[in-house]
């Protein structure tokens, strides 16, 4: 209707809004990613895709790529069914849900660098709280940090630690919209918990679950702040992820146009992750309305 196409005038401030701090930095980005440019040097020589053709020959990068595909997969599988058992556990919770709710949300209230300090400490070998209480028990414990495995499991714990709280406050509002004649009904007919939840609650969760896994995988694939302060990428490179990598080469080595290179490769893969995880839980459990 002629009435409607006013309507989009008030779209001009928000899509201003997102090309000023999103698309123009993107765009930007993707700019100088097929230049030969390091951070003070006088000049820029165009290169095309010779930055992106030289990070997919590397073997640091694979390393990198994998290893943040490994932390991301195991966060999110932690952090989604803890948050899920939490949200049912509070959605079946008859007194006190709302001061358990925030004794549970309290990790995700704490910035997360100063959450990894306290994790840091707690983990740090021999005088460690972990080390000392097992050391008291006669019990050796391993290098958590100086572990390539026991690092990466460190830091996939410590990211679920801090965004579980997330994950299980999102879930817990979508439960509220369930609708309860279905439940009454397969439980009348004998479904179990198990049952009810496999075959009601998560195909109604669908597009919630789908919007919360997104968004925890974008977030892991910028893992950043944790990783820095916890392990900054060691030992060695066991817990580099890429975007550890891109750290590297923007601010210690300068190669801003080969940094900008990672970033587009890194939006790539995470829109080609999260298409494909929507498309095979659609596929799963059907559309949802």
């Amino acid at each position: 209707m002629r009435w409607q196409r006013g309507l989009w005038l008030f779209l001009v401030p928000s899509f201003g809004l997102m090309t000023l701090v999103l698309l123009w930095p993107l765009g930007y980005a993707a700019y100088l990613s097929t230049f030969d440019y390091h951070l003070g040097s006088p000049g820029m020589h165009f290169v095309g895709l010779a930055n992106y053709a030289q990070l997919l020959s590397e073997a640091r990068f694979w390393q990198s790529l994998w290893t943040t595909i490994g932390i991301a997969l195991g966060s999110v599988a932690v952090e989604f069914t803890s948050g899920f058992a939490l949200a049912l556990a509070l959605y079946r919770l008859t007194f006190s849900v709302r001061a358990f709710m925030i004794l549970l949300f309290l990790p995700h209230i704490i910035t997360p660098v100063v959450a990894t300090l306290f994790l840091k400490w707690i983990l740090t070998s021999n005088w460690g709280l972990i080390d000392a209480t097992l050391l008291t028990f006669n019990v050796n414990p391993p290098d958590w940090l100086g572990n390539p495995i026991w690092a990466r499991i460190c830091v996939v714990l410590a990211d679920a630690w801090i965004f579980t709280p997330f994950v299980m406050l999102v879930l817990y509002a979508a439960l509220q919209t369930l609708d309860q004649a279905q439940i009454e009904a397969a439980k009348i007919d004998g479904a179990g918990g198990w049952r009810i939840v496999r075959h009601i609650v998560l195909p109604s969760l669908v597009p919630v679950i789908v919007f919360t896994v997104s968004v925890r995988l974008m977030d892991v694939f910028r893992f950043f702040d944790t990783i820095y302060v916890l392990t900054g990428g060691g030992p060695g490179t066991a817990t580099e992820t890429i975007t550890m990598y891109t750290y590297q080469l923007g601010f210690q080595l300068l190669q801003v146009g080969k940094a900008s290179a990672l970033g587009i490769i890194t939006l790539v893969i995470v829109a080609a992750i999260i298409a494909a995880f929507s498309g095979i839980l659609q596929r799963g459990y059907g559309r949802s309305s």
